[in-house]
């Protein structure tokens, strides 16, 4: 690649991020939904409320532990060419470890306090896992000394922002829906424009998008997923109940 054509490529994704800014800046302020935390299982078990979606959070610890080990671990000698290219992923993993932490707080009690730290790993992790992308394609020393610290302290101030706002009355999740949605919109650009990688493999991270959007559109219908999943319960225990026994 060319040094002009690198140049050129590097002024479009920040245009991007220019126009997202912009974007994001021209909107209303966003309030939180105060609907946002009525989930549909409110079930307790064993004295725990909100069993089901406070205990299903363990699965990120498992994930995020077994990325920690990979990467930090012998497998991650294999590798990484430089222990210093393992930071990004390992901050990702990290992140994702503490989700678990993070999210359980909040199911056990759901509301706008307790919800701030439910999103703060996950912010932390998305922007770690736009970092490692940046380092990996775009230019590892700026990525690595700059970009990882700038894009964290970043996704910590809109956390922080969002927060403030709504304690202030008027809540704005503008900065935050930016710094969690932006990368998710980038990286299939970083991909195309910098196709050159040694640890950030593009068919992964299309599948984690993928994943990403069936989580939030059931979270988005939480509700009716909740309801189609009993009425197949309910349907089945019925079914059960009321056939013949074989001779």
């Amino acid at each position: 690649m060319g040094e002009s054509t690198y140049r050129n490529r590097v002024v479009i994704l920040l245009a991007t991020f220019v126009l997202a800014l912009v974007g994001a800046a021209l909107l209303d302020p966003i309030p939180q939904d105060p609907n946002f935390h009525n989930f549909a299982d409110k079930r307790p078990w064993l004295d725990v409320p909100n069993f089901g979606d406070t205990l299903s959070n363990i699965g990120f610890a498992v994930v995020g532990l077994w990325g920690l080990w990979t990467v930090l671990g012998p497998p991650g000698r294999d590798i990484f060419v430089h222990r210093l290219d393992v930071v990004p992923c390992a901050v990702f993993f990290a992140a994702v470890a503490l989700v678990t932490l993070g999210s359980s707080y909040y199911h056990l009690a759901p509301d706008n306090d307790r919800l701030f730290w439910d999103r703060l790993p996950t912010t932390l992790g998305f922007m770690a896992l736009f970092a490692a992308f940046l380092a990996d394609r775009v230019h590892k020393t700026i990525a690595m000394r700059w970009l990882l610290p700038i894009l964290v302290a970043v996704g910590v101030f809109s956390l922080w922002y969002w927060d403030w706002t709504e304690v202030q009355g008027h809540g704005d999740l503008r900065f935050y829906g930016l710094v969690q949605f932006y990368p998710i919109v980038a990286l299939p650009l970083v991909l195309w424009l910098f196709p050159r990688a040694r640890y950030t493999a593009g068919n992964y991270l299309l599948w984690m998008i993928f994943w990403y959007a069936v989580a939030k559109a059931l979270e988005h219908f939480d509700h009716q997923v909740f309801a189609l999943l009993g009425d197949l319960k309910f349907t089945n225990e019925v079914q059960h109940r009321y056939e013949p026994e074989l001779p």
